[in-house]
């Protein structure tokens, strides 16, 4: 049979895992946030202390890393970050994606201490509520690095972000391009402009050389259409249009006679009957046509009249003009001519003169791209190095800027008194640093000046004299005085840094309030872990106990009823051994009574017991509640105390 006792706490695997998980978040910075400070030997090498790791808490983080990846975080791949700047810088990236605001900066503060590493857990829970994150999640769980609970909340900030992203990306996307083309212009868009207004010029020349053109006008003195049809024939003659049956040409009629010819005597009388409809029709549409003609007059008959008035107009100007008009004259009346002899190829030639002339007009404007491409390379080449140089500029100055953030939020951070002081030191380095610049100047233009000095008096004398001689030696010494001051200035500088960094560790080794309280949290966390684990194990062991007196008396049992079973036949064959066999039947009965009264008592045992650690465990929960009301008392005098140590240490100052 096992037994158990409290003192002794059997830890399974599970309680191990949880342990070596909450590790990281407690003693992650054990140099710098707690006094838990690193182990060395004699020698002064770091001792190297035997870690395990959770297995399903290194896949939970792998998860988490492919997930931040292919939600484009890349800034995860970088190996010299550690996990908690890896995982917090997702989650801020993923809400900042999301159009919430957090005021975090983790590009310039890396590798926080635990106070900052709690403020900033701390900033990121009281965002999640605002999302409406259906995961809980606590400032104890990101710091400590609990991957299982952090997965699923950066499984859903990441869909929440890619969601945002797919609402938000053609918006985005149409108000950049609109932004771009404000100020910019691609050499597409300009190479489209160009062709596009070339394009709408060639489409209006086409469409004005070959609008319609009103050849005839219908007399004055003509009657009045009265029908519809009419008046659409007479308007469409007026400019050369002619609608009606046109007349079948030689070659249809050839066919159609030998179609005649093979198909018989039988279907030849129907299909005459049907080519003699067709060919009145046409004689009636003819003769239509005809008759609107006839009420007709040409426009270029009515253009090329000259009447008396016009002709004494002409006979009053210059002989010079005369021949000028007379040309222009026969010009036109070749024209006219030609285009009376043949009408289909005159707007052949006028689009042939056209296309000459678009063609001259386009090498010309090729000309003049080529010229525009050139100074456009010019231009562009000078905007991207503008662009290059005030981008380099930009990038500097947020730099600073975010330097002068982070050393503003380590001011706040750091003790008044301490950091007056080293602002003292640090203007007295500055100073000497100021000084010996000075001095080191002073010393390089007093050296030129004595050897100009020494060049001019060196022809004049030919050599030094002797009170020459006694003041370069004069001033050698003090050169090597100084050489010395400096080197002891030096060495002083360099004492008053290494006590700075000194004190700085100092510092960084003190844990805040903050840090206290995350100790105390992961503790009471773990204590509640263990005991949980113990109770479970405690409840097997039981169980398994239980079951197993259970197995022992159901085999005695078996055997007992094996034995009475076997002995039975042979009892029952003589009265001696039925008597015998009955004294043995009571005997076992007595023993199975008194084995009963010895559990009843032991039963007994065990709830008196149970009745006396109930009464203790009472006990110590009083205890309990009056330990942590003493702890909440003890704090607020504490507080109390600060305030008035603050108070009097200004009254003595002031």
């Amino acid at each position: 049979m096992i037994t158990t006792c409290p003192s002794c706490v059997t830890v399974t695997s599970s309680s191990l895992q949880l342990i070596m998980a909450a590790a990281p978040s407690v003693f992650h910075r054990v140099g710098t946030g707690s006094k838990v400070g690193a182990q060395y030997d004699q020698d002064g090498n770091l001792i190297q202390v035997e870690t395990r790791e959770d297995e399903e808490q290194s896949v939970k983080l792998a998860e988490i890393l492919e997930l931040l990846l292919a939600a484009g975080y890349f800034r995860a791949r970088i190996k010299g970050l550690s996990p908690f700047d890896k995982v917090v810088g997702g989650m801020t990236w993923c809400i900042t994606t999301c159009n919430f605001d957090i005021d975090v900066d983790l590009l310039f503060q890396e590798n926080s201490t635990i106070g900052q590493k709690i403020a900033l857990t701390e900033k990121i829970v009281s965002v999640l509520p605002k999302m409406e994150c259906p995961h809980c999640l606590e400032p104890h769980q990101i710091q400590g690095l609990d991957y299982i609970h952090i997965f699923p909340v950066i499984q859903w900030l990441v869909k929440r972000a890619i969601e945002t992203r797919e609402e938000m990306g053609d918006y985005v996307r149409a108000y950049s391009i609109s932004q771009f083309q404000k100020t910019h212009c691609l050499p597409e868009d300009e190479e489209f402009l160009q062709r596009k207004n070339k394009a709408v010029r060639t489409v209006l020349d086409v469409l004005d050389v070959y609008k319609p053109q009103r050849k005839y006008r219908r007399q004055k003195d003509a009657g009045e259409l009265l029908d519809e049809d009419s008046r659409v024939h007479s308007t469409l003659l007026e400019y050369g249009r002619r609608y009606g049956f046109s007349k079948p040409s030689k070659q249809d009629t050839v066919d159609q006679r030998k179609a005649s010819l093979a198909s018989g005597s039988q279907a030849a009388a129907p299909r005459m009957a049907d080519l003699s409809d067709q060919d009145h029709l046409q004689t009636v549409e003819e003769m239509r046509i005809k008759t609107l003609m006839t009420s007709m007059a040409s426009m270029e008959n009515e253009e090329g009249k000259l009447t008396v008035s016009a002709l004494g107009q002409i006979v009053g100007l210059q002989s010079e003009e005369i021949k000028q008009i007379v040309s222009e004259y026969a010009e036109r009346q070749s024209e006219l001519s030609s285009e009376d002899r043949s009408e289909r190829y005159g707007p052949l030639q006028q689009h042939r003169r056209a296309l000459a002339s678009l063609n001259k007009e386009i090498q010309q404007k090729t000309k003049e791209l080529v010229q525009l491409q050139a100074n456009y390379e010019k231009v562009k080449t000078g905007c991207d190095d503008a662009k290059k140089n005030l981008t380099e500029a930009n990038e500097h100055s947020k730099k600073l800027v975010s330097e002068l953030k982070s050393l503003d939020e380590l001011e706040e951070q750091a003790d008044i008194s301490l950091l007056e002081k080293l602002s003292a030191l640090v203007t007295t380095n500055e100073n000497l640093k100021q000084q010996e610049q000075e001095f080191r100047t002073h010393c390089r233009e007093e050296m030129a000046r004595l050897q100009q000095n020494i060049e001019a008096l060196n022809p004049v004398l030919g050599q030094d004299t002797e009170e020459e001689k006694e003041r370069n030696q004069l001033i050698e010494k003090q050169y090597n005085t100084d050489r010395e001051k400096l080197q002891k200035i030096r060495l002083l500088m360099a004492r008053r840094n290494r006590e700075i960094a000194i004190l700085q560790r100092k510092i960084d080794e003190v844990p805040s309030r903050a840090e206290l309280t995350q100790y105390q949290k992961r503790f009471i966390e773990l204590y509640g872990q263990v005991s949980a684990t113990h109770k479970e194990t405690k409840q097997f062991f039981t169980l398994y106990n239980t079951l197993d007196d259970k197995k022992v008396y159901l085999e005695k049992e078996v055997n007992l009823l094996n034995s009475i079973h076997d002995n039975f036949h042979q009892a029952m064959s003589s009265s001696a051994a039925r008597e015998q066999f009955l004294r043995q039947m009571e005997q076992i009965v007595e023993g199975i009574k008194q084995s009963r009264i010895k559990m009843e008592k032991k039963k007994q045992e065990n709830k008196m017991r149970r009745d006396q650690l109930n009464d203790e465990y009472l006990e110590l929960l009083d205890k309990q509640r009056l330990y942590f009301k003493t702890v909440k008392d003890f704090k607020e005098e504490c507080r109390k105390n600060e305030m008035l140590l603050s108070k009097l240490r200004a009254k003595g100052a002031s």
